[in-house]
């Protein structure tokens, strides 16, 4: 395991970007699996892989990419390594990034699951607010923590989790959602919410 971690560290000083969008899209993948499998419990003969290629797809080409750039871009903006820069990391980063991040991820999952333009708007009026807020309750501390303790080039938005939860309360969403289907989507995915973006290095 050891080895391990040191190899991904050298492909990482090599080769920054390129790693962080494969782990960013490799961790999505393996989030949509623990989702259907942990979560929704639905066995592995009715796994949807279209839905975990669509998840990775989204890591690959948009959470990598961006998060990456992001945090490059922040670095700039706050420098310093002490407690001080890393609540003004936090703050620039939960008040002006993540309201945009979580509108562009909720509309972009919308458009890959096949929804119109009205039918993304009405389910980004509906989900949006319960996802953002939800982010709040958990993300403000992970990320001072991150900023403080962990180095920029090892800062990763790894893994997308779709939590059909409401909110933090543990209960689950049950909405007639936009495919007509009654509770949580199993195919289109246009009813899960977006929760929570995990970290880690």
């Amino acid at each position: 395991m050891a080895g391990l971690w040191r190899s991904y560290q050298a492909l990482m000083a090599k080769h920054p970007w390129t790693v962080q969008i494969i782990t960013a899209g490799s961790l999505v993948g393996v989030g949509d699996v623990i989702s259907q499998q942990l979560i929704e419990r639905r066995g592995l003969a009715n796994h949807s892989v279209r839905r975990t290629a669509k998840m990775m797809s989204i890591g690959f080409f948009f959470v990598g990419p961006v998060v990456g750039g992001w945090y490059k871009v922040l670095d700039k903006l706050v420098t310093g390594g002490t407690g001080g820069a890393a609540l003004k990391k936090m703050l620039v980063d939960q008040v002006g990034f993540a309201p945009c991040f979580l509108g562009a991820f909720l509309g972009i999952s919308g458009a890959l699951n096949g929804l119109t333009v009205e039918q993304n708007v009405t389910k980004l009026k509906r989900d949006y607010m319960d996802a953002l807020i939800s982010n709040y309750y958990l993300w403000p501390p992970v990320q001072i923590a991150n900023f403080y303790f962990i180095p920029l080039h090892h800062s990763r938005a790894l893994i997308q989790q779709r939590w059909r939860f409401k909110g933090v309360t543990g209960k689950r969403t049950y909405r007639t959602c936009l495919c007509n289907t009654i509770g949580c989507c199993s195919d289109c995915g246009c009813c899960l919410e977006l929760l929570p973006l995990l970290e880690s290095q």
